[in-house]
């Protein structure tokens, strides 16, 4: 599906655009790979490992339509990745959140229809269902711009889609890295925010593969949500640092005890399939049944008031389980 095509990664210094164009390149022999960033550094040294004939470095801000439109011009897929995500610096920083998730959203949108890109997956969050947090809120805004824009392209071929999918193991500011930098400073101690908490636990090449298939399954408007096992905080604490004891902070602003990734409120619009749940948009696609992918893949109702959330999750790791995924 990619060979011969232009992809363009927003966001794709990150952990997820890196790892989507190491994968890209190993599988496929796409004719140009586009990175568009904010960070020069970060760019310099990603051109340092991926400096292939087809790889294409773009300064730039999601924030600037005009550059994003440039970048976009001759683009097959785009997948967009860049986002601010700290919940803490959101809540702190609301309105330059919005500014990069929401509008910075929107730009991506107007660029590929301009620019007659032919699909686009934008990456959203756990913590973007039933939102507590103006990070969520902002990427739940962000999935409803990307779902609603498949009713504007017109005879243009440009098609929407959302990924949504919960934490990655041991991506950039995340608790692994955390936990283990205070291992290797002597900590006695782990602090964690509550011993019920429980998180969607999810491979990095994992999330990148869902990604890549999606781009085989979308019809426009969906959010696709992987099934995934969830893990425990204790757990985890125990999987990376054995026997060494936890200290309870208390939850911090914006956080929860769960994640959820398909909310009990929009099972009306949710659909089960094998491996993976699909949210149909609030504004469906004229003649586009949802409930059978471009693939073939076959999906059905769930049932009255289903939620998916990390507590309820019929697939909890162990403790070994969590330790062989983070080596």
């Amino acid at each position: 599906m990619f060979n011969g095509k232009s992809i363009l990664v927003t966001g794709g210094t990150g952990s997820f655009g890196k790892k989507f164009i190491k994968v890209l390149l190993e599988k496929y022999k796409p004719k140009k790979v586009i990175v568009y960033s904010r960070d020069e550094l970060k760019q310099f040294e990603m051109q340092q490992v991926f400096n292939d004939e087809c790889m294409r470095y773009f300064i730039g801000d999601v924030r600037d339509e005009k550059r994003l439109a440039r970048a976009m011009e001759g683009v097959d897929y785009a997948v967009h990745a860049a986002a601010l995500k700290q919940v803490p610096a959101a809540e702190y920083n609301p309105m330059e959140c919005i500014k990069t998730n929401v509008q910075g959203a929107q730009n991506v949108i107007d660029a590929a229809i301009a620019c007659n890109v032919q699909k686009v997956i934008a990456l959203s969050t756990d913590k973007a269902a039933n939102p507590v947090n103006l990070y969520g809120a902002t990427k739940l805004c962000s999935d409803k711009l990307f779902s609603a824009a498949n009713n504007l392209v017109g005879a243009r071929p440009t098609r929407f889609a959302v990924v949504r999918y919960g934490n990655v193991v041991g991506s950039r500011g995340s608790v692994v890295p955390f936990f283990r930098k205070l291992i290797a400073e002597g900590a006695k101690e782990l602090p964690i925010t509550d011993p019920r908490m429980t998180r969607f636990w999810l491979r990095l090449e994992d999330g990148v593969e869902f990604v890549l298939k999606n781009f085989q399954r979308m019809q426009g408007g969906e959010i696709f949500i992987p099934k995934i096992p969830s893990m425990r905080i204790t757990d985890l604490c125990e999987a990376i640092a054995p026997g060494v004891p936890t200290k309870i902070i208390g939850i911090r602003p914006g956080e929860k005890l769960h994640e959820v990734m398909c909310p009990a409120d929009l099972y009306y619009d949710t659909l089960e399939f094998p491996d993976h749940f699909v949210i149909k948009p609030a504004a469906p696609m004229l003649g586009v049944d949802y409930a059978k992918n471009a693939l073939g893949e076959e999906g059905r109702p769930v049932s009255d008031g289903f939620a998916y959330d990390s507590g309820s999750n019929p697939h909890f790791l162990t403790v070994e389980e969590l330790r062989e995924m983070n080596p």
